[in-house]
């Protein structure tokens, strides 16, 4: 009997403490409810559970506007489009002001493909919220959709003008900038001394006209050089086309009849690839054809930090007897827009960029080069766009002789 009495009393406190355990429960507050909700979508991926809680803290707080607007996402993230827009519809009727809630249904809209719903919808946002990052950023990435280039370039420098520092505004600044329709014009010149190797200095013209279109630039270079007291031309046309939201391909080409000046023949391609984490990689070949052909093998992995961009460049020469080998690390910091940075170079070796490219040519002896220079972009009303680049060689051209090499860079360019 004593056993029957104490197994009952045992029984009856563990109703009592479920009972107020779930009396805890019903009296749990909005907010605690939110938190709990919040926990189970971004804890536990338990988007249902969260939506039950998200209701129920509705249910005490109907008017609680982060709750709808969280609620939305939840169908959002669901796959429950219908239920998300009615909820977003629903709070379209008190006339929100919260920056978040034109962020989340802007969000829904452009990830559906409705593009110009999502439109409308962030520059309502923008209304209440002119700064707000995340807004000028999603309404860049909708404008980008319906390839309307040039203003989602200009969104993207209004929200670099809020925060220069934004990584991704900076990189889907840069991934555009060539797809922006319009004309550009430019001339380049570049002047290299030597203080062993030639007695008289190097000099490069370079004019170029460059033409957006929808799919990527074209840009036709004509070089006209003055080098060991010579002069010669060479002709370039190079393309930058995109073919999807992760890719895009270098194609370029060139012709000269200046022997020893210019490559008589020059061809590149590289494929490029943006990754996640705001990388950037690439592959790819350059030809130069002198006497006889040169064929080199490029890579790069680039990334966007914040007000930086960081890339490490090689390229890779076969030879009979080994690979000769040509190592370059940029870095740039940018100011302002795609075209105001400052940059900084470090490398070794010679590269077919670089307007020594003929010293690849037929060199008895294998060139042993450092290099380093400093580079300054920056464009006046966007339209007039300056560069200022100066670089030191120190080269070793033949066996236990070095010679140091200055190469100062300066151009002009309009947009039109």
């Amino acid at each position: 009997m004593h056993l029957h009495t104490k197994l009952l009393g045992i029984l009856l406190v563990i109703l009592l403490s479920h009972g107020l355990l779930r009396a805890q429960e019903t009296v749990l507050s909005s907010d605690e409810l939110f938190q709990k909700a919040r926990q189970e979508a971004f804890d536990h991926k338990n988007y249902p559970k969260a939506i039950a809680l998200s209701k129920q803290a509705l249910q005490k707080s109907p008017n609680y506007t982060d709750i709808s607007i969280f609620l939305g996402r939840l169908y959002t993230w669901s796959d429950k489009v219908d239920s998300a827009r009615m909820v977003f519809q629903d709070l379209a009727l008190r006339n929100p002001t919260d920056a978040d809630y034109y962020l989340a249904y802007g969000s829904l809209e452009y990830w559906e493909d409705q593009n110009d719903p999502a439109l409308a919808i962030v520059d309502k946002g923008l209304l209440q919220a002119p700064k707000s990052e995340d807004l000028l950023l999603l309404r860049a990435k909708i404008l980008k959709a319906t390839k309307k280039y040039s203003e989602a370039n200009q969104s993207l420098e209004n929200l670099l003008k809020v925060n220069p520092q934004h990584t991704e505004g900076r990189e889907q600044l840069l991934s555009i900038k060539d797809l922006i329709a319009g004309n550009e014009v430019g001339i380049n010149y570049n002047f290299m001394h030597f203080d062993k190797q030639f007695e008289d200095p190097w000099h490069i013209l370079s004019l170029s006209y460059k033409r957006g279109t929808p799919i990527g630039s074209v840009i036709f270079k004509t070089n006209l050089a003055n080098k060991f007291a010579s002069n010669g031309v060479q002709f370039e046309l190079e393309a930058y086309p995109r073919l999807s939201k992760t890719f895009y391909m270098y194609l370029g080409t060139g012709y000269s009849n200046s022997d020893g000046l210019f490559p008589k023949f020059r061809t590149g391609a590289s494929l490029y690839a943006n990754l996640p984490l705001s990388f950037e990689a690439e592959a790819g070949f350059r030809q130069l054809k002198f006497t006889e052909n040169i064929w080199m093998y490029t890579a790069s992995i680039g990334k966007y930090y914040k007000s930086l961009w960081f890339n490490l460049r090689t390229y890779l020469t076969p030879g009979d007897d080994n690979i000769s080998q040509s190592y370059t690390l940029t870095t740039r910091y940018y100011t302002g827009g795609a075209n105001d940075y400052l940059g900084l170079v470090v490398g070794t070796g010679i590269s077919p960029e670089e307007n020594r490219e003929n010293l690849l040519s037929d060199s008895p002896y294998k060139l042993k080069t450092f290099k380093t220079g400093l580079d300054y972009n920056f464009s006046i009303k966007t339209k007039n766009m300056f560069s200022i680049t100066a670089t030191y060689y120190n080269l070793e051209f033949k066996p236990k002789t070095r010679d140091n090499q200055i190469d100062v860079s300066i151009g002009y360019r309009r947009r039109f």
